[in-house]
């Protein structure tokens, strides 16, 4: 896997995390202004990912980090 590829997942879980930080300080303008940053990031994501296929070690880490993004979302 592209190393880089997996940075954009690592990106959206810091900006789901900060997302939540600010949700919970009552700062929305911050909120959404991290939302944008995610739907930015995840469209970079979807272009980069056209082609590549993970590799099992990658395929964990991604879930792993995907298990944080929810936990944050939820």
């Amino acid at each position: 896997m592209d190393p880089q590829l997996l940075s954009y997942y690592e990106a959206i879980e810091r900006a789901s995390a900060d997302m939540l930080a600010a949700a919970r300080a009552g700062n929305w303008d911050q909120v959404v202004k991290l939302e944008g940053a995610c739907v930015l990031l995840i469209s970079q994501l979807k272009h980069a990912a056209r082609n590549a296929d993970l590799d099992p070690d990658s395929a964990r880490a991604k879930a792993k980090i995907m298990q944080r993004i929810l936990v944050n979302d939820a």
